[in-house]
């Protein structure tokens, strides 16, 4: 069972910075993952969910236009994980953040399969 775990979220004041983390992990399979695009939306109350930012298998990103500038979605050094950075946080940005990610499982007799996973969602508040 494959799962993404996003971490990372809390309060923050306007203009701190947050960075989160959605890590692909499974149990009970002998393999090894590999997030090959993700994407991070997210939802404040009453909102529809949106996408904030996406990073692709050939590492070319994009964001929605009321984050650009501010938040930068990267990946990590492990295979599995990609990061969300959040910079000047405004109590606009205040919502559950959610990490859509397709990924890679290269299995021991060498079968490759990719398959899209959700992460439970992390809870960014920027408040004073």
């Amino acid at each position: 069972q494959v799962q993404l775990v996003e971490s990372g979220g809390g309060l923050v004041q306007p203009g701190g910075s947050l960075r989160l983390s959605c890590a692909a992990s499974g149990s009970r399979i002998s393999s090894d993952l590999m997030i090959v695009d993700a994407n991070w939306d997210r939802q404040a109350p009453g909102n529809q969910r949106e996408l904030v930012a996406s990073i692709s298998g050939a590492a070319n990103t994009r964001y929605a236009d009321s984050v650009r500038g501010r938040f930068t979605i990267s990946r990590g050094d492990a295979k599995n994980t990609v990061y969300l950075q959040l910079n000047d946080l405004k109590p606009e940005d205040t919502a559950v953040y959610y990490c859509h990610a397709t990924v890679r499982i290269f299995r021991d007799d060498h079968s490759i399969d990719d398959y899209d996973y959700w992460g439970q969602g992390t809870q960014v508040t920027v408040s004073s």
